[in-house]
């Protein structure tokens, strides 16, 4: 069983793996978006075609007072488009997925934040976290909901 965790962003998603225990998230990189993060729907598909991936954990970008702003709506349309999207994709015939992976939205607020301060504490020069920080945003959310659950 493995999940994939991801943080959606205007510049690059960034993506992480849980081990197959479902213990631990490590980052797999990131996914240049320009702009759009519906660009990277394809890739992300083909993650979880060859990674057999079992749950896909997205973060809700909520507002610090918990209710949704416009990042978490389009957060909302971006994990109702991948569902739609894999379907489609079976239907054809053109991914050998039995099911679509379950899809969870967990709340992302200050995983930013947390994610630079990983960054700091590994050592990591500030300037140098700009094309790191998104896939230690998606460890970041990944691991708690790794953390939370009861497999």
């Amino acid at each position: 069983m493995t999940w994939l965790g991801i943080d959606l962003g205007d510049a690059r998603v960034g993506l992480a793996l849980s081990d197959p225990e479902l213990t631990l998230a490590h980052p797999i990189g990131n996914i240049q978006v320009y702009g759009d993060s519906f660009r990277a729907l394809d890739d992300v598909i083909d993650i979880i075609e060859d990674e057999h991936i079992d749950r896909v954990i997205v973060g809700l970008p909520l507002l610090l007072d918990g209710t949704e702003g416009k990042s978490a709506k389009k957060a909302r349309r971006w994990a109702s488009n991948l569902v739609k999207r894999i379907e489609l994709l079976m239907e054809d015939g053109e991914i050998e997925l039995e099911t679509v992976p379950e899809i969870e939205l967990i709340d992302e607020r200050l995983t930013t934040v947390s994610a630079h301060r990983q960054l700091h504490d590994a050592n990591i020069a500030g300037r140098k976290h700009r094309p790191v920080v998104d896939q230690q945003s998606a460890v970041v959310i990944l691991q708690s909901a790794l953390d939370r659950s009861e497999h």
